[in-house]
C-alpha cells in the first residue's frame, strides 16, 4: 500500500497530538511541518524528526510531495489555511472551528463540495468505541428518544490569573467555551442520535470579566501566575447552559464550563429513550452505562468481544487494556485516511464516519444561534 504524505501546519499541543496519532498509522508519512517562522519550523522538525520545515504555510501547501494537510493553528488562521488547502486540491483535516465566523465556513463548505479531495474537521469524540456502541444500541433498541442532557466541563481557566490566546476574540473568535468545547458536545450527540440541532435557548456567563495576562505567553492548559501580569477585559464566556431542540422534536440541554474545579476534560451525555438510558463520560471512556426500568442496569465495557461489530472496529486491544483520548484521535485519522485510500481505489464511500466540512459549518451555525439567543433571551433557529 502506498503511503499518503502529510504536512502539519502548527507546532503546539494540537500539532503534537496529531503527529503522535498519525505515526501509529502504517499508511501515513509525515513529510513536512510549517510554523510562523523558519526558525520555529526547523526546531519542530528536529524535535519530531520531520524532513522538511517551512516558515510559511503557503510553501507547505505548495509542496508537491504534500498530499494532505493538517491545520493545527490558532483559530484566526483556520480559514485562510483551510481555503488555501482546498483550492490547492489537497486533502484537509482541520482543527475546529473551521473559521472565525459562519460566513467564512460557508465558503469552505462550498469549496469542499467542489473538490475531488476529502476534508474533515477534528471532532474526535465520535470515534471512541463506546460512543459508536451507544449509537448502534440506540438505533437497534430504541424507538423514541425523550431527552438528551450532559455537558463538557474543564478547570484550566478557573483562576483569574489563567490566561491563554483563546481568551482574545481577535485570535479565537466571538465565542470561547461554547465554540471550543460546546461544539464537541453538539457534534458528538448529533452523531450518536443521527439528528441535527435546529433550535437553541442559551444563558451564558463570564465568571472573570477581568483576567491577568502575563507578559510572556504560556501554552494551552498551563497554570497562570499573577506576577508580572496586566489586567485584561474579558468579553467571551467562561461557560453557560443551553436548551436545544433536534430536528425530530427531541429536547435536550447541556452545560459548558471552563471554570469547574477538578474537572479536567469531562465531556458526558445521557440519552433517555423509551426502553433505556445510555450514559457515557469521556473521563471514564471505557464504560457505557445502560439504565433500564424493568430489568437490571448494565455497564458495557470496552471489550471487542462484547461490542457490536461497528464499535469493535474502534477497539484495538483486548478488554482490560484501556484505551482513551489519543486512541480516539487515532481512530479519526484512520477513518479519514482509510476513506482517502478507498476513494483512490475507486470504491464508493457511502456515509462518512468523520465530521465533514458541512458538519463543521453546521456547528458554526449552532454557535451563532447560541450567541444570538444569549443576547436576545429568546429561542433562536439554527440557520441553514
Amino acid at each position: 500500500m502506498n503511503q499518503i504524505n502529510v504536512g502539519i501546519i502548527g507546532t503546539g499541543f494540537s500539532a503534537s497530538s496529531h503527529i503522535e496519532a498519525l505515526r501509529r498509522l502504517p499508511f501515513v508519512n509525515i513529510v513536512a511541518i510549517a510554523s510562523s517562522s523558519q526558525e520555529k519550523a526547523e526546531e519542530a522538525a528536529r524535535r519530531f524528526g520531520i524532513p522538511k520545515a517551512y516558515g510559511d504555510y503557503r510553501a507547505l501547501i505548495d509542496d508537491p510531495d504534500v498530499e494532505a494537510v493538517h491545520n493545527c493553528t490558532r483559530n484566526v488562521l483556520h480559514f485562510p489555511i483551510n481555503k488555501a488547502a482546498l483550492e490547492a486540491g489537497k486533502h484537509l483535516l482541520s482543527e475546529k472551528p473551521l473559521a472565525m465566523d459562519s460566513e467564512q465556513s460557508a465558503e469552505l463548505k462550498r469549496l469542499a463540495a467542489q473538490s475531488e479531495s476529502l476534508s474533515a474537521v477534528c471532532f474526535n469524540y465520535r470515534h471512541y468505541p463506546l460512543v459508536v456502541e451507544a449509537k448502534e444500541r440506540l438505533a437497534r433498541e430504541a424507538k423514541r428518544v425523550h431527552f438528551v442532557y450532559g455537558g463538557y466541563v474543564q478547570d484550566w481557566l478557573l483562576y483569574d490569573t489563567d490566561y491563554n490566546w483563546r481568551l482574545d476574540p481577535a485570535q479565537n473568535g466571538p465565542s470561547r467555551a461554547i465554540a471550543d468545547i460546546g461544539s464537541h458536545w453538539c457534534d458528538t450527540v448529533q452523531y450518536v442520535l443521527g439528528k441535527k440541532i435546529v433550535e437553541v435557548f442559551a444563558d451564558l456567563r463570564t465568571v472573570h470579566p477581568v483576567r491577568y495576562k502575563p507578559k510572556q505567553e504560556g501554552s494551552t492548559f498551563a497554570s497562570g501566575h499573577a506576577q508580572d501580569a496586566e489586567p485584561v477585559q474579558i468579553d467571551t464566556e467562561d461557560g453557560g447552559s443551553v436548551l436545544v431542540h433536534f430536528d425530530d422534536g427531541t429536547h435536550g440541554a447541556f452545560t459548558i464550563s471552563q471554570v469547574s474545579a477538578g474537572r479536567k476534560n469531562r465531556l458526558y451525555f445521557e440519552i433517555a429513550a423509551d426502553e433505556m438510558t445510555l450514559a457515557w463520560d469521556q473521563e471514564h471512556p471505557n464504560r457505557l452505562w445502560v439504565g433500564r426500568r424493568s430489568g437490571p442496569n448494565e455497564e458495557i465495557v470496552r471489550d471487542p468481544a462484547l461490542l457490536s461489530p461497528q464499535a469493535a472496529a474502534y477497539a484495538h486491544y483486548p478488554g482490560g487494556h484501556e484505551e482513551g483520548w489519543p486512541d480516539g484521535l487515532k481512530n479519526l485519522f484512520r477513518d479519514f485516511y482509510g476513506a482517502i485510500i478507498r476513494k483512490q481505489c475507486g470504491e464508493a464511500l457511502g456515509e462518512l464516519p468523520f465530521a465533514t466540512i458541512a458538519d463543521g459549518h453546521h456547528t458554526m451555525r449552532i454557535v451563532d444561534a447560541i450567541l444570538e439567543s444569549h443576547r436576545t433571551k429568546q429561542w433562536v433557529r439554527v440557520a441553514e
